[in-house]
């Protein structure tokens, strides 16, 4: 069986205690996140078997009414770097070529890294979910120019077409100080 993710990210912050209350209720899924972000969002996120993980966040969705919900996801085989990426856990050794993904979203945000990690030969580096962003939220990742390319393009097209997207970056050879300054 494989292990899928599920997440909804909610408007507030009551709705998104409701939905995690349902969306535990619903299935055998273990909570990964449940926490508010800003600008006063809540952001739910459940692992399990693809079936228990589809019928949480629909049940989720269906508790807190769809007029509260950002954006949503289920992933049946996320890449195992989003991860790290997402808890700061990445060993960041060098940047090679540096490649930025900004997103409107958290769930944009991480499916955009799913992609672009499964798109090429990359390391995310990290997947930082709106704080202190107002509510944005930015996937960074490193490799090799061509490589760090085709990730950001096909992460960032993933996305472009819910209107999620705000913008892309790719530095072939960022400055060496850059590196401290990120991370």
């Amino acid at each position: 069986m494989k292990r899928a993710i599920g997440l909804l990210e909610l408007k507030n912050i009551t709705r998104g205690i409701l939905a995690a209350d349902a969306m535990l209720k619903a299935a055998n899924v273990e909570i990964v996140m449940s926490q508010p972000l800003c600008p006063g969002k809540y952001v739910v996120m459940v692992a399990g078997d693809v079936g228990a993980v589809q019928s949480s966040v629909r049940s989720g969705k269906a508790a807190a009414k769809d007029e509260n919900i950002v954006d949503e996801f289920v992933l049946p085989n996320m890449h195992d770097s989003v991860f790290a990426a997402l808890s700061g856990c990445s060993e960041v050794k060098a940047i090679h070529a540096l490649g930025v993904i900004e997103t409107y979203s958290v769930a944009s945000a991480i499916i955009a890294a799913d992609v672009a990690a499964k798109a090429a030969a990359v390391e995310l580096l990290d997947v930082r979910l709106a704080r202190g962003m107002g509510g944005k939220a930015v996937v960074t990742l490193t490799g090799d120019v061509g490589a760090v390319n085709s990730a950001v393009r096909a992460g960032g097209q993933a996305i472009e077409a819910g209107g999620f997207l705000i913008d892309t970056l790719v530095l072939a050879s960022p400055h060496k100080d850059l590196h401290s300054a990120l991370f």
